[in-house]
């Protein structure tokens, strides 16, 4: 069966919540009494994901916490190991950590420009997972180089990695050195036909790779407007040529398109798809207003027990 967790920050600006931290509690809670066992949430430019998640994990017991995904470039992978480490100690081992490297456009906002990705997050890597693993960082010595430095007292000695990839190199990279790929609005004939072919070649001989895809979703009576609204607010995305070329691979002219909508055997045959294109888990972005959102997660708990 496949897995099935929810976006903790989808609608959370509708309206903007008193307190944060409260708001990403009480959403944790709510997945968690659905009887789903797995919350995601990405990082932007705002709230910081693993500081949340370090709260998160004191209050709400025995979910996943997924961070989908934390841009790289701007932390050092000794900060992020250390932050992560910390999540684990929370958690008892809870974290699943993505990673990327944001698009064009995107990055430059912390004064970096965007270039060499896969370079980038091949870098970062090379010291990030061994720190994660309690490991010497290869070539490292002087103060902080023992991994005794930078352990955390009560974290596991491994932190699950994704790396948010589409492109044939950085699912290359995914394949060969996580434990595998999340993406967003991207459709079951990509993930059948390029993500799971690529993954899995370069994952051979390592454990079947997982592949996490974000989804839009909606208990809807109303799903030619949710999808309309969506059309709207992730018209941004299809600008960028990664989700263009998944739009085009998917013959869909809109991402309003890949959101599905409806009533609950719709939306169980949609995520049916999902599993049969190869995908392990949905990262599902609850749509449309505060009750089609909290209808949402009460569906797609009652599909996850059935």
């Amino acid at each position: 069966m496949i897995g099935i967790g929810v976006n903790l920050a989808a609608g959370l600006d509708d309206p903007p919540p008193a307190n944060l931290v409260e708001e990403i509690v009480a959403r944790a809670r709510a997945v968690a009494s659905a009887g789903l066992r797995t919350v995601w949430l990405p990082q932007g430019y705002g709230a910081d994901t693993l500081t949340l998640y370090a709260g998160v994990a004191r209050e709400v017991p025995d979910v996943e916490l997924g961070a989908s995904v934390v841009v790289v470039q701007p932390r050092h992978p000794r900060v992020l190991a250390a932050q992560a480490l910390t999540v684990q100690a929370a958690s008892g081992g809870r974290l699943t950590l993505g990673l990327g490297v944001s698009h064009p456009g995107l990055l430059e906002v912390y004064g970096m420009p965007f270039t060499r990705p896969v370079a980038a997050l091949t870098d970062h890597l090379d010291v990030l997972a061994p720190l994660l693993r309690g490991e010497r960082v290869p070539g490292s010595s002087g103060p902080g180089s023992d991994p005794a430095d930078t352990a955390v007292p009560g974290a596991t000695p491994e932190v699950p990695l994704l790396l948010g990839a589409l492109g044939p190199r950085m699912l290359r990279l995914a394949g060969e050195r996580t434990t595998g790929t999340m993406t967003f609005l991207t459709g079951p004939r990509t993930i059948s036909e390029h993500v799971r072919p690529l993954l899995d070649a370069a994952a051979a001989g390592r454990p079947s790779p997982r592949v996490v895809v974000g989804v839009p979703v909606s208990a809807t009576a109303a799903p030619d407007r949710v999808r309309a609204a969506a059309a709207v607010d992730y018209a941004d995305y299809a600008r960028l040529p990664s989700y263009a070329g998944v739009l085009e691979r998917e013959g869909l002219s809109s991402p309003g398109g890949l959101v599905v909508a409806g009533d609950e055997d719709t939306i169980a045959a949609g995520i049916a798809r999902y599993a049969d294109a190869g995908a392990t888990d949905l990262l599902v972005s609850p749509l449309g207003d505060a009750a089609e959102r909290a209808r949402t997660v009460a569906v797609l708990g009652r599909i996850a027990r059935s």
